[in-house]
C-alpha cells in the first residue's frame, strides 16, 4: 500500500534546536558597526532580548527548547512529510519526491516556529510589545498569532505592494490583535524620508525593517522581532529539518536533493541545516539547492560582501550575498522573496560550496504551482512554488537519466491568501522579470567599502 504521509507522534517532537555555527567550514565573520568595529551584545540590547542575543552568537551545537514553547508547538507539530506520488506519475519520473508540509500551522507557514520562540523570550524579559516587518504577510500574521497566545501586542510594517496585493493577510493579523501598517509609513523618520523621495514607493523589506527597528529603538517598552536572516531565527526553524530527518528514516530514505525557496533564508536553512554536517563530513551524498526569483537574484548574482540589512542603514553590517541595501525589487507576487540580502549562515555555506542556488522566472514558477495543485491538491504560496519548480526540474532530469533520486523540498506555506496572484496568472497578467545587470551594479557600487 502506498504511504502518502509519514507522521510522528507528539512525543517525537525534537526537544532541542540545532545550531550549525560549530559545524561551519569557515567561521562566520562578525557583524560590524559602520566604522568596521565588531558589534557587541550591548549594541543589540536596545532592540533584542538578551536570551536571543546569546543564541545569536552561541557556539553550542544543541539548545534546549523550553516547555512552554513546546506546548504551543504541539498545536501543529510535528508537521507531516508527504510522498508526492501523483506528481511523480504526472512527470513520469523515476525520482521519489517528498515534501515537508509546514502549511499546517494556524498562520499557514513555517513562520510560527520562530515567532512563538521570539515572543516567549521577549515576554520572559518583561517586554509586552513587538515591532516587526513583513513582506507577503506570512511573518506578520505568524508574529500576531504568537503574541496573542502569549498575551502580548504586535505592530507590523507590511511592504506596501504586498499590503495592497494581499489584504487577507492584514485581516489575519488583525484577527490575532496585530496592528498592520503599509510601509513606507509616516510613523517613522525612515518611512517619511522614503515617502519624501518617492511618494508612490512600492516599499521593500529593507524599508520595512528600518521602520520596525526605529520603532523598537525609540520606545523603551518595545523590542524588534525579525522573521528571517538572523542566526537565532534559523536556529528555531531547524525543528523542521530535524523532524524531516526522523521521517525520512521511517520511510527508509536518504535524500539525494534537498530544496527550499530563499528570501531571507529561514525556511530553507531550517530545513537543510540539520543535514549539512553529514554532507560536510562525507556521510551523506546530497545536493542542497536554494530557489530564488530572477527578479531578486541575491545568491545567484549578488557579491559576497558586508552590507546593511535595511535601507536606512540602522542594522549592523553583515557578511552576506547582497544586491545592495537600497535595492528595491519589482512587485512580483512572491513578496516574501523580495529581500536584497540573505542569512549570513546560509551565505557562508554557499560561499564554501556546500549549498548552491538557482533562480526562476515568475510565470514558470506559477506553472509549477498549478501542476502541483492539480496533482497533489495543495495550493502553494508563490514563494513555496519556487521550491516546487526546482523539485520538478530535478525530477525531470531523473526522467532523462533514469536515476532514482530521492528529492525532498520544504512546502513552506499555503497560497490561500495569495489568490489574487493566481487570478493574475489565470488572466495572463503575470510577467517575467529579470533584474537588469546594470541596476544590480549600480546598487552594489554603493556598498560599504569593508572587506
Amino acid at each position: 500500500m502506498e504511504s502518502y504521509k509519514i507522521t510522528l507522534s507528539e512525543k517525537e517532537i525534537p526537544q532541542k534546536w540545532y545550531n550549525v555555527q560549530p559545524d561551519l567550514i569557515t567561521p562566520l565573520p562578525p557583524p560590524l558597526k559602520p566604522d568596521g568595529s565588531p558589534i557587541g551584545p550591548q549594541d543589540l540590547a536596545p532592540i533584542f532580548p538578551m536570551e536571543l542575543i546569546k543564541q545569536e552568537v552561541s557556539q553550542e551545537r544543541w539548545i534546549e527548547i523550553p516547555d512552554e514553547i513546546l506546548n504551543i508547538y504541539r498545536i501543529w507539530r510535528p508537521s507531516p512529510l508527504h510522498r508526492a506520488y501523483r506528481l511523480e506519475k504526472a512527470l513520469g519520473t523515476p525520482a521519489r519526491i517528498y515534501y515537508k508540509n509546514e502549511s499546517v500551522s494556524p498562520p499557514g507557514s513555517h513562520k510560527p516556529n520562530t515567532a512563538v520562540a521570539q515572543a516567549y523570550y521577549n515576554k520572559q524579559e518583561g517586554i509586552m510589545t513587538l515591532a516587526t516587518e513583513t513582506g507577503a504577510g506570512q511573518w506578520g500574521s505568524a508574529l500576531s498569532f504568537a503574541t496573542k497566545l502569549l498575551g502580548m501586542k504586535c505592530r507590523v510594517y507590511m511592504v506596501r505592494i504586498s499590503y495592497d496585493q494581499k489584504p487577507y493577510r492584514k485581516i489575519l493579523m488583525q484577527t490575532w490583535g496585530g496592528e498592520c501598517f503599509a510601509s513606507p509609513t509616516d510613523r517613522t523618520n525612515a518611512g517619511r524620508a522614503i515617502l519624501k523621495q518617492n511618494p508612490d514607493s512600492l516599499g521593500s523589506l529593507g524599508i520595512a525593517i528600518s521602520e520596525a527597528v526605529e520603532d523598537a529603538a525609540t520606545h523603551d517598552d518595545v523590542k524588534y522581532s525579525l522573521g528571517s536572516v538572523l542566526n537565532h531565527v534559523i536556529l528555531h526553524q531547524t525543528i523542521v529539518g530535524l523532524e524531516t530527518k526522523k521521517q525520512l528514516k521511517l520511510a527508509g530514505e536518504k535524500p539525494s536533493v534537498l530544496i527550499g525557496c530563499v528570501g531571507g533564508g529561514s525556511n530553507f536553512a531550517g530545513f537543510v541545516f540539520p543535514f549539512v554536517k553529514d554532507k560536510i563530513d562525507g556521510k551523506l551524498d546530497v545536493e542542497i539547492i536554494g530557489a530564488e526569483p530572477t527578479a531578486c537574484p541575491t545568491l545567484t548574482k549578488g557579491p559576497y560582501r558586508y552590507d546593511h540589512g535595511d535601507t536606512a542603514k540602522m542594522t549592523p553590517l553583515m557578511m552576506m550575498y547582497t544586491l545592495g541595501h537600497d535595492f528595491v525589487p519589482p512587485g512580483i507576487h512572491a513578496g516574501g522573496l523580495r529581500y536584497h540580502g540573505d542569512a549570513p549562515l546560509l551565505c557562508s555555506l554557499v560561499n564554501d560550496g556546500v549549498i548552491s542556488a538557482k533562480a526562476y522566472h515568475q510565470v514558470e514558477v506559477f506553472d509549477a504551482a498549478m501542476l502541483f495543485a492539480q496533482t497533489e491538491g495543495h495550493l502553494p504560496a508563490p514563494e513555496t512554488a519556487h521550491a516546487i519548480k526546482c523539485a520538478i526540474d530535478e525530477a525531470k532530469k531523473c526522467k532523462e537519466t533514469g536515476e532514482e533520486k530521492c528529492i525532498v523540498f520544504n512546502y513552506s506555506g499555503h497560497g490561500f491568501f495569495d489568490l489574487s496572484s493566481y487570478l493574475a496568472y489565470h488572466e495572463g497578467k503575470l510577467e517575467d522579470y529579470e533584474y537588469p545587470e546594470e541596476k544590480i551594479r549600480e546598487s552594489i557600487a554603493k556598498l560599504p567599502d569593508i572587506k
